[in-house]
């Protein structure tokens, strides 16, 4: 239970990486969910995944195409969380999940994450 606990977490935490960056985007005025990042979170602090579960909560309310962005971006979650899922049990098993901390003890061995992770790790920070 821990273990999936971990995952879900990770998988969590990647997907606030890109929710903030669809927050960034609204600030900036681009982005296929900037709009909708604006209309229905603009008021909402970034940080601790506020922006990734209000746009999460406005799922059925978004654009078809920022609708398509998160569904692309759950996709990408869920590649990250099956590349990551050995390296996250091996580097983070002790880890309590929630607040980054997950994220947080990946990033600090990344230098030792298998390839496959690294790779799925670096680009999601993109």
């Amino acid at each position: 239970m821990l273990i999936r606990s971990v995952l879900v977490s990770t998988a969590f935490a990647m997907l606030a990486v890109v929710a903030t960056d669809a927050g960034a985007q609204a600030k900036k005025g681009d982005g296929p969910c900037a709009a909708d990042a604006k209309k229905f979170c603009g008021e909402v602090k970034p940080g601790g995944a506020r922006v990734a579960k209000c746009m999460k909560s406005h799922q059925a309310e978004l654009s078809p195409a920022c609708q398509a962005e998160m569904k692309r971006v759950e996709e990408r979650v869920e590649q990250v969380r099956e590349e990551c899922k050995a390296d996250a049990q091996k580097f983070c098993k002790g880890i309590r999940p929630g607040q980054g901390r997950i994220l947080a003890c990946l990033k600090s061995h990344q230098a030792e994450l298998a390839p496959a992770c690294a790779a799925e790790f670096n680009r999601a920070k993109k």
